[in-house]
């Protein structure tokens, strides 16, 4: 058995898709006999979250612009340091920090280097802050063992930042979860939308195809959106009507049984995608999938997904209407297409990272 910690800069406590990998991962690798703690923000956070790892939350939760979304990060310099103390203390065989780059949690870590470090690069696009942070960024960068990268957008991103070449993976996820629970069978067709209410989500463009579609349709069709965000009230208005159902922030157990009894699920994100785990979910769901035709979609869909142009109602409503249609033997098609991107299948590539991580620090130590 071996001392893992996981890190990730963004908070548990907001719902993410790295949290998401993060919790996946610590729960496939006690499976496996591993010690597992994981390190995230947001000190007052008290809530339980499904996994059986140790979890260490440190400093204040603060939303901040990144990317066209607002990261839930920590800006504390003490909580920094504190983390790096508890991995000191720990001295785990290796620390995987997800999104090493982004502030400022994992910040102290990499630069003691106590221990065997592995990082994943998520984020794909520069911007400002990536341009402004270059020269700090490649010195980082230089502190990892291992890198990895879940996409070649993300790997292409933190290349040109930080002048560090990534191992392409992907974004695995426990894949007999999805099938797991009964399927259950609407009784009017109902879309899915899954993620977080901000602009480059294109929510809105969701709520437009399913008034576009019900306004002359004979059989009308429900929106169930899971997710929280600065657009909600904008969204709840834009939609006005019994048809489009706003849930919140949920567990992971209640999307499971969404995605287990929607009709149809729809991705309509505008941009910014390094990867669409959600569309694998969907598929391990036996659900079919509509999703705006992007890079980081387009990677995952493997062409079992209808793509439809980011932004056009009118086809993203085309779409769900052959999305509706599709045949048992495509949903079993696009099941076994996500079984490829499993977490045990992950976890079996970063064993293998991790004891690299090792001999790497051994030897530079």
């Amino acid at each position: 058995m071996s001392r893992v910690v996981l890190v990730t800069p963004y908070a548990l406590s907001a719902f993410g898709g790295v949290q998401e990998q993060a919790l996946g991962m610590s729960r496939e690798l006690t499976r496996r006999g591993h010690d597992v703690h994981l390190v995230s923000p947001d000190a007052s956070d008290t809530r339980a979250y499904d996994t059986p790892a140790t979890i260490h939350r440190f400093g204040a939760r603060i939303p901040i612009p990144a990317n066209g979304s607002r990261a839930p990060l920590t800006l504390s310099p003490r909580a920094a340091a504190r983390a790096a103390r508890l991995v000191e203390r720990l001295s785990p065989h290796v620390v995987h920090l997800h999104e090493p780059f982004a502030p400022l949690l994992g910040y102290d870590i990499l630069r003691a280097r106590s221990a065997p470090l592995v990082g994943t690069f998520h984020r794909s696009g520069g911007g400002p802050a990536v341009r402004w942070t270059r020269p700090v960024l490649r010195v980082l960068g230089h502190r990892l063992d291992e890198a990895t990268a879940v996409s070649e957008a993300a790997a292409t991103t933190m290349g040109t930042a930080a002048g560090r070449t990534c191992e392409i993976l992907f974004n695995g996820f426990e894949t007999d979860r999805f099938s797991a629970i009964e399927r259950r069978t609407p009784a009017s067709p109902t879309l899915l939308v899954v993620g977080r209410l901000e602009e480059r989500k294109g929510v809105a463009t969701a709520v437009d195809a399913l008034r576009h579609h019900n306004a002359t349709a004979s059989q009308p069709w429900r929106l169930v959106v899971l997710g929280d965000g600065p657009l909600r009230p904008a969204l709840e208005s834009r939609a006005a009507n019994d048809d489009v159902v706003f849930l919140g922030a949920v567990d992971e157990a209640t999307k499971l049984r969404w995605l287990r009894s929607a009709s149809v699920l729809v991705a309509p994100a505008l941009r910014g995608e390094s990867f669409g785990l959600v569309l694998l979910e969907a598929m391990a769901a036996e659900l079919p999938v509509v999703a705006s035709d992007i890079d980081g979609y387009r990677t995952a869909a493997g062409g079992h997904a209808i793509l439809a142009n980011p932004g056009d109602p009118v086809e993203l409503a085309k779409g769900v209407d052959r999305a509706l249609d599709r045949s048992p033997a495509a949903l079993a098609a696009a099941r076994r297409h996500a079984e490829g991107w499993s977490m045990a299948s992950l976890v079996d590539r970063y064993e293998e990272i991790y004891e690299r991580a090792r001999g790497r620090w051994g030897v530079a130590r």
